[in-house]
């Protein structure tokens, strides 16, 4: 694999320096400025039906003022809430644009939200219009609040537009649009995109982003792809544009560049990812662990069987591992920089392997321009090799203010005073950082528990039964019992060819307790089909949390009735 590569980092983070306009805009930047080369290539779609289009920067700075001026004729002015309910598609990317020059508040939901999550996001936010793709729009139809006056339907594979009265087509609207339009001079620090959490506990939170906050992400971008762009990088991701790491992590970032990005509507498998790779000549991605891990048991060497011209390849969303930290670069011949962040506060730590040497199984240093530590509940930083919280300091380690930082939790200003210690915004995760500055991830502080009186992470342990070949997706969580607490348990998806035979729950019983602490290895292992995920390829520990309290719930009950 040839020699590691020098470290850069100190040079890189001591020189750092934050450059943040008074004014700006994330669809001046991301569209605007390209559209004089009529010739420069913005996205390249296709869908699982066969249908492609290509969409160049003037094409996609025409229809963007076109919408923007559909929307103002509609009465939408400047800090008023829009939902765009899209799919990757380039009509998604132009409803953000839109919305962003006219001063407004771009708000994505997912397609695969139903009718009570898309009607809880819509009536908070108190959006007054919403552009829905055809395939949704009765989910969306069945949440739409009284506050919702203008209701936009985009036609879709197999799904004319057809709207209801009340309703507009995107063609129509866009038809008899002025292609002429000027942007709205916002200040940095004005609001651009609202993005709903999934919390682990209570309803989700608004997270109000910033137009500056693109600014802050870009440093972490341009690392974890090794220093794009390049001459000839296109990127792809099967990540949601609806959510932060699509949004934030792939398409707005490519669009800054003045990149091609390749987006496919369809569902997500190993051959398609690697046939859209090899295809389209994508040189950059960003490819959630559970994505990695789909590839790598579907083809082992995939370099025998696609022409792949990948150059880097960011991952985020769970922890990577060793094992999928090693198959990237034997199986796709690059090393895979791991990254974190979280929709508050983006693309913070992780590494650039071309600028400074990654460590298996950490996520990285923090990224020039943010001041980033682990700290303790008091808010004092915590010690090298010591477990605690995740933080970032609302200035640079210069004292300048770093641009990353969401505004606060929308129309909730405990929850966003409560996110701070200080100057110290905690995310929730806890990880220990090494001499060097590396941290090492530890888990969600709510996905910690005790067992035995043992302080147990999940992620260690999962990342030790992944390296089993049985073993395709896994998830340890407490289960409940009386005399220790609680005890490991470790929900197992086993890998094509795999059946739960007798003895092998007690092989990778086995195969943990070799490798780990005694007290580390599951004391039961549950075999199931599929972990329950999140749209973002998260796993949901909480709900098979929440599961195993049920049944003990239930076993309690039963005991009483035939004590």
């Amino acid at each position: 694999m040839g020699l590691p590569p020098q470290d850069h980092y100190p040079l890189l983070h001591a020189d750092f320096r934050w450059h943040v306009p008074a004014t700006f805009n994330i669809s001046q930047v991301c569209a605007s400025r390209w559209s004089r080369d009529r010739d420069r290539v913005a996205i390249v779609y296709e869908d699982e039906s066969g249908a492609s289009s290509v969409t160049r920067y003037r094409e996609l700075d025409r229809d963007a003022n076109r919408l923007a001026n559909a929307l103002r004729a509609l009465g939408i002015r400047r800090g008023d809430r829009v939902a765009v309910v899209l799919p990757q598609r380039p009509e998604a990317a132009i409803a953000d644009l839109a919305i962003l020059r006219l001063g407004a508040i771009a708000m994505p939901l997912s397609i695969l939200f139903g009718p009570d999550a898309l009607a809880f996001r819509l009536t908070d936010s108190g959006a007054r219009a919403a552009l829905i793709d055809a395939q949704v729009v009765e989910n969306c139809r069945a949440a739409r609040p009284d506050t919702l006056e203008h209701f936009i339907v985009v036609a879709a594979p197999d799904c004319p537009a057809e709207p209801r009265a009340g309703e507009l087509a995107w063609t129509a609207v866009l038809a008899r649009a002025s292609e002429r339009f000027t942007t709205v001079d916002t200040l940095a620090g004005d609001p651009g995109v609202l993005i709903y959490t999934s919390g682990t506990t209570g309803p989700p939170k608004g997270a109000l982003i910033p137009h500056r906050a693109l600014i802050g992400n870009l440093p972490g971008f341009v690392a974890s792809q090794n220093w794009f762009p390049r001459a000839d990088d296109v990127f792809w991701s099967p990540a949601d544009w609806a959510w932060t790491g699509g949004l934030m992590d792939a398409l707005l970032p490519s669009l800054y560049f003045g990149k091609s990005i390749v987006a496919y509507r369809g569902r997500f498998s190993a051959e398609r990812a690697y046939d859209l790779l090899a295809r389209h000549r994508v040189t950059n991605s960003f490819l959630f662990p559970t994505a990695l891990k789909m590839m790598m048991r579907a083809d082992p060497e995939p370099r025998r069987r696609h022409r792949l011209a990948l150059r880097a390849l960011m991952s985020a969303g769970e922890s990577v591992g060793e094992t999928l930290f090693d198959w990237c670069r034997s199986g796709l011949g690059l090393t895979v920089n791991e990254m974190y962040g979280q929709t508050e506060v983006n693309y913070i730590v992780g590494n650039s392997a071309e600028r400074w040497p990654a460590r298996a199984g950490s996520i990285g240093r923090p990224y020039p321009g943010h001041r980033v530590a682990v700290i303790d509940e008091e808010g004092a930083p915590a010690a090298p090799g010591v477990v605690g919280e995740v933080a970032i300091h609302r200035r640079d380690r210069h004292g300048h203010p770093d641009p990353i930082f969401f505004l606060g939790y929308w129309r909730n200003p405990q929850a966003s005073a409560d996110k701070f210690t200080g100057d110290w915004c905690r995310t929730g995760d806890l990880a220990s950082a090494d001499a060097d500055g590396y941290l090492w991830y530890r888990g969600r502080s709510d996905d910690l528990f005790k067992a035995a009186g043992y302080r147990i992470g999940p992620g260690e342990i999962e990342n030790c039964l992944l390296q089993h070949p049985a073993v395709v997706n896994v998830a340890v969580v407490p289960k409940p019992d009386a005399e220790r607490g609680n005890v490991v348990k470790a929900y197992v998806v086993l890998a094509a060819g795999h059946n739960p035979a007798p003895g092998l729950a007690a092989e990778l019983q086995e195969h943990v307790r070799g490798k780990l602490a005694p007290y580390e290895y599951p004391k039961e292992i549950e075999f199931i089909e599929a972990l329950p995920m999140t749209t973002t390829g998260k796993v949901q520990r909480r709900v098979l949390r929440l599961q195993e309290e049920e049944r003990a719930r239930a076993r309690n009950v039963k005991q009483m009735g035939t004590g």
